[in-house]
């Protein structure tokens, strides 16, 4: 038995699961694409404060990564969920991508990379220096071997004045990548700096211009990453791509009747989410391979409980909580974070996480977890 605080303070009894049988592992899902977006694993005696640079548990950092491949995982690598630009800087950045990708080729995993601007700072300069820096980053991606997810730009949103800009600064990137790149499209409730990306802050005039530039390099374009929260627009922009280009949900909402699909068609999946899910749903994607919808949706629809407390706002703290998970199932040592954001959610949002998460049955060996929970707790003051 343990005492997890409310919101309130109250304590209250919960009485922890004391077997679980997680998926083993498998081979990749056939009728949906899946990439986990990884957290990092920060070096615990290294810089975890805010002020950088961020240090690496390297090694820690890999095994994940062989795990969600071990699962038929593709990893989405320097993703926001490893932390880009809220602790992980560009030149850890850069050699994370480097070292995930020897991993890939090592193992045969699927890997796609986060390549954007974070090495500018204010003031950015102009789309000239944008350019520059999305095309540094996209040598590094390409260079390791890997495919570039194109991550919004914040010095973009801050330099453009219109969808002209971007029209002229993707298309540029576009006629000169190796190979066809995935586009993100990340809300402002993940990153407020991105508000009125595309040139607007009116969703339907933003889908306009990024359907235009897809529509003019549709062999550059492998698929779009649409992080918006919003089920109904993703639908919609999915039925308006070109064929042949994929629609990569990053819904962490609303993703089980996204990947599920309709008549019309169905998402593929760039998720955070599937950080502490990526067995779990690559099982469930297994299930819909032989048509078992059902199946699927049983497997994945009480996973949502979990992922709405995860991303509930302030939505970008996510991360803190998905680390928290990786620590309580036992596939790091600590629970600390680069740019000191193991602080970032108050304990009785952990305490939350960490009974979903055990409900569903998401920790290997729960009688650990629930070890390490209390030792949490009991720094906080919480005592058995």
């Amino acid at each position: 038995m343990i005492r997890l605080p409310d919101a309130t303070g109250a304590l209250r009894p919960y009485d922890p699961r004391r077997t679980a049988a997680p998926p083993a592992p498998g081979p990749p899902p056939a009728s949906r694409t899946l990439f986990a977006a990884a957290h990092v694993v920060a070096d615990p005696f290294g810089n975890t404060t805010p002020y950088g640079p961020a240090g690496l548990d390297w090694e820690a950092t890999l095994a994940f990564r062989r795990h969600l491949w071990a699962h038929g995982l593709g990893v989405a690598e320097a993703m926001d969920t490893a932390q880009r630009g809220t602790g992980l800087d560009w030149p850890a950045a850069a050699e994370l991508v480097r070292r995930s990708a020897a991993e890939a080729r090592a193992v045969g995993g699927r890997l796609v990379c986060g390549a954007g601007t974070d090495q500018l700072t204010p003031p950015y300069g102009g789309l000239e220096a944008v350019t520059a820096a999305y095309e540094e980053q996209l040598a590094v991606v390409e260079a390791a071997g890997a495919r570039a997810v194109l991550m919004g730009s914040r010095a973009l949103a801050a330099l453009a004045t219109g969808p002209e800009h971007y029209e002229e600064v993707y298309g540029r990137l576009l006629r000169q990548t190796a190979a066809p790149v995935i586009l993100h499209w990340l809300g402002p409730m993940f990153d407020p700096a991105l508000k009125g990306y595309w040139g607007s802050t009116d969703v339907d005039a933003a889908t306009g211009t990024l359907l235009r530039i897809v529509a003019a390099h549709p062999d550059k374009v492998d698929g779009v990453k649409v992080s918006l929260l919003d089920a109904g627009h993703e639908r919609e922009l999915r039925r308006r791509l070109p064929p042949g280009v994929r629609c990569y949900t990053g819904d962490d909402l609303h993703y089980p009747g996204l990947v599920e699909g309709d008549g019309h068609g169905h998402s593929d999946a760039l998720l955070g989410v599937l950080d502490p899910l990526g067995p779990l749903a690559a099982h469930a994607v297994r299930r819909l391979d032989h048509g078992d919808r059902q199946g699927f949706r049983a497997l994945l629809d009480p996973t949502v409980e979990l992922a709405r407390h995860l991303f509930a706002p302030p939505t970008r703290c996510y991360k803190t909580g998905i680390v928290l998970l990786a620590w309580l199932a036992g596939h790091q040592g600590h629970f600390a974070m680069v740019g000191g954001l193991h602080a970032a959610r108050p304990l009785p949002h952990l305490a939350r996480a960490y009974e979903l998460a055990d409900a569903l049955g998401l920790f290997p060996d729960p009688e650990a977890a629930e070890a390490r929970m209390a030792a949490l707790l009991a720094v906080h003051g919480v005592e058995r």
